[in-house]
């Protein structure tokens, strides 16, 4: 008994102590079975209200009365929370308000059935009535223990209130046995008090069990969900979002939203930001920009990361000025300097946006939509953003099926080169060729540089067909006569490529190429995007005793800097000065400037893009060491090159005159 009690206090305790969800959840276990509920109020009711009857003492009646109307009400109160309890709806449950309601039925029903006890035994003599309270409140005090035992003080509360009135009853009939019986009976309610605390550990500790489980469950289930180094929604995420979202919007006149706009956002060149300055200032710079997003638009839209240095957000909009609005807005926050590090770290984005019910009105037409204009964005420049527009199809699909081919097309031998031939107006011979890119695809047949070379650029890929393109054309040239040189043209990825130098040696030793024959070949618009990066690059080619040409002088934004800074051999003066060269005095005066300051520097020139006998002659007179266009030779396949160079005698030899077109 003295442990009976020891425990009882330790319970008051620990039950206090019980965190709110874990109370709640044993709260809805007094729930669990509103069966068990429903047939011992009826069954026990019927009893009661047939002892009362057949007594018929008013009081009795009455207590009969009271267990029918609070057994209703327990009824009422059990059935009212089954369809919440059968669809797992806990959070509509009430928690300690709905306890005290149960407790207080429960107490109520209990008291009454006791009370009933004690006045069927002594207020008649009748042994039949007096066994059938008895056993129906014993009955009911037994079951208690077990279907309550979750909350154990509402157990042990009944099982006192239906239990102690019996007891006192018994005794208050001053007969013998049953004297005896009211010593078994509290004898049981002690015996049944052990096994609702018993119980009620069992259940508790099953119930702290679950409950971390389905916490831990939550936990990882939210750690899934989320990008671990920006904390914002992963892709698996915002996919689940934003199709709940697609599905609740209603596209009504009425609606103050008309629109549902998905901005899939990618950073311009953040691959630049890894390699000068480390993953980690990569890092903090993909942290910012989504901390930025998430705080102007996480708590009423979807901001995500979707892998990479690629975003998105979902946002709701009235129309298409809000659509530009809010796009304008994400390129400003993406554009704002990122601190890292004592150093300032600056990216721009590339936005493709697609809206709902216009775009699609599901997430993979729009997801497809999106990332369509994405591809456009990209494809237009720097810090732009572009709207889904359904011409956008065909053209990009081609794109990404072109893209697809470039994969096998070397394996697949189709890629190949063609040389155009630049003329020595002073020698009057041939003194180099440049080569040129040509792709026979399998499926759409020739397909123009000016298509395919932006994709390769895009995908990388121009490093892997540039080497073969430097590889080929070495092993072309190395046929030709030792006065004849060989162009390459580097694209800015080329430039930058750790291992150019590389593919440069193992070009001239697998051909037996002198390297003083192979010029590289780039444009201004190269050396604007890294300076510093395209200087190393081309000092090391010229240690190599390889040549440098500076391609298309003249269009770019600071020209004669890059005389002084690039260690350049050759200059090519861009066929848009040599266009109007017959008939601007201006482009006569900027050629003629041209040739002289890279005499002074010495530098050769060659003039590209000569496509009629004035220009040619115009260039004879400014003095130009070479020239290069249709005018003189259209590209031409590497059979025809050699078979012009060994047609020449001896004494002519990288000496054909480009006086007149011969072809």
């Amino acid at each position: 008994m003295a442990g009976l009690i020891s425990r009882l206090r330790r319970l008051r305790h620990s039950d206090q102590a019980v965190a709110a969800h874990v109370r709640e959840t044993l709260t809805q276990s007094l729930y669990a079975s509103p069966q068990s509920l429903v047939i011992g109020a009826v069954t026990s009711s019927v009893i009661v209200v047939l002892v009362a009857m057949i007594s018929g003492r008013a009081a009795m009646l009455a207590c009969a009365l009271a267990i029918l109307v609070v057994a209703g009400i327990r009824i009422v109160d059990a059935l009212r929370f089954l369809p919440m309890l059968s669809k797992d709806r806990a959070s509509c449950f009430g928690g300690k308000r709905q306890e005290l309601i149960y407790r207080f039925g429960a107490l109520a029903y209990s008291g009454l059935l006791g009370t009933f006890g004690f006045l069927t035994l002594i207020g008649t003599e009748d042994g039949e009535l007096q066994l059938l309270a008895v056993t129906t409140a014993v009955g009911y005090a037994a079951g208690i223990a077990g279907r309550n035992a979750g909350r154990p003080w509402i157990a042990l509360s009944q099982l006192c209130l239906a239990a102690v009135p019996l007891a006192l009853g018994l005794c208050l009939t001053f007969e013998p046995l049953k004297a005896v019986l009211a010593v078994v009976i509290l004898f049981f309610v002690v015996a049944m008090m052990d096994i609702t605390l018993q119980t009620y550990g069992v259940i508790l500790r099953a119930t702290v069990a679950s409950t971390e489980k389905t916490a831990l469950a939550e936990h990882h289930a939210a750690v899934a969900r989320r990008d671990d180094l920006t904390g914002v929604a992963n892709r698996t995420a915002f996919r689940e979002r934003y199709e709940a979202q697609l599905e609740a919007l209603t596209w009504s006149e009425e609606s103050e939203r008309k629109g549902l706009a998905i901005y899939w956002l990618d950073l311009d060149k953040f691959k630049e930001i890894n390699d000068s300055f480390g993953h980690l200032a990569g890092n903090a710079l993909l942290s910012g920009i989504a901390r930025r997003l998430d705080e102007a638009f996480g708590i009423d839209g979807i901001v995500a990361r979707l892998g990479g240095d690629e975003f998105a957000v979902i946002w709701a909009i009235r129309d298409k000025e809000e659509a530009i609005a809010i796009g304008r807005r994400i390129l400003d926050l993406v554009e704002s300097p990122v601190h890292h590090d004592a150093r300032d770290l600056n990216v721009s984005a590339s936005i493709g946006i697609a809206i709902a019910p216009a775009d699609g009105i599901d997430a993979d037409t729009l997801l497809k939509n999106a990332d369509l204009a994405l591809y456009r964005a990209k494809d237009s420049g720097r810090g732009v953003m572009r709207f889904y527009e359904p011409v956008m199809d065909e053209k990009i699909e081609r794109a990404r099926d072109l893209a697809t081919e470039m994969q096998g097309a070397l394996g697949r031998g189709e890629f190949y080169l063609v040389f155009q031939p630049i003329f020595d107006l002073n020698g009057r011979g041939v003194q180099s060729c440049e080569a040129l890119l040509r792709w026979n695809n399998r499926r759409y047949g020739e397909v123009s540089p000016g298509e395919f070379i932006p994709i390769a650029e895009g995908n990388g890929f121009i490093v892997q067909i540039g080497g073969w393109v430097i590889q080929e054309a070495c092993r072309t040239a190395s046929q030709w006569p030792n006065c004849v040189t060989i162009a390459v043209n580097l694209s800015p990825i080329q430039l930058r490529s750790a291992n150019l130098r590389g593919v440069i040696v193992n070009a001239l030793a697998a051909s037996g190429l002198a390297a003083e024959r192979l010029e590289l070949e780039v444009t201004e618009s190269v050396l604007l995007e890294d300076i510093d990066g395209s200087l190393a690059a081309l000092q090391a080619i010229n240690l190599l005793h390889v040549q440098t040409t500076l391609d298309d002088f003249g269009t770019g934004y600071s020209s004669l800097s890059y005389l002084s800074k690039f260690p350049f051999q050759t200059l090519k003066i861009d066929r848009s000065f040599i266009a109007d060269l017959d008939q601007s005095p201006a482009s006569v005066a900027i050629v003629q400037a041209v040739i002289d300051l890279a005499a002074k520097l010495g530098m050769r020139t060659i003039a590209e893009g000569v496509e009629t006998a004035a220009q040619l002659a115009q260039l004879r007179r400014t003095r130009c060491d070479a020239v290069q266009g249709y005018w003189l030779s259209r590209p031409i396949p590497a059979s025809m090159v050699t078979t012009m160079l060994a047609g020449e005698t001896p004494n002519t030899s990288c000496r054909a005159s480009p006086g007149a077109n011969p072809t």
